[in-house]
């Protein structure tokens, strides 16, 4: 087991023991475990999951951030985080087709990077919702 924060801007997410973490990272999936060696690693949009001391496994749909392992303590840092009950199906497919119609758009390269983001963050959302969201 190991100490788990993971805070969102707005909140915190949770904070508790875990036995396992996946963060999505440029890379792909980044996996920890207790007595992980020290790192810093930055987050993509995608899932999180973790298993908690019950074994009980949660996930979330985040968005970018950072993680941090240090002296065996694990903070995450993410700029949202949401349960998969929490995804607006809806919501989250016209925030994505608002996004790709923006970047069929000749625009500055900040409004592109801006619907970049907002798309990957509806995209991972939906995921989340897809695969996530109907489990009780």
């Amino acid at each position: 087991m190991f100490p788990l924060h993971v805070l969102a801007a707005d909140k915190p997410f949770y904070e508790g023991d875990c036995q396992s973490l996946s963060v999505p990272t440029l890379d792909g999936q980044y996996g920890v475990l207790a007595h992980h060696c020290d790192i810093i690693l930055a987050i993509v949009p995608g899932t999180l999951t973790y298993r908690t001391a019950d074994g009980e496994l949660h996930a979330a749909a985040v968005a970018a951030g950072i993680m941090k392992v240090e002296e065996g303590e694990v903070l995450v840092l993410v700029d949202s985080a949401v349960r998969p009950e929490d995804v607006d199906e809806v919501r989250q497919r016209r925030i994505a087709d608002e996004a790709k119609e923006a970047l069929l758009q000749k625009k500055s390269i900040e409004e592109h990077h801006a619907a970049q983001a907002r798309l990957a963050r509806a995209l991972a959302r939906l995921r989340v919702k897809s695969k996530y969201g109907r489990r009780n």
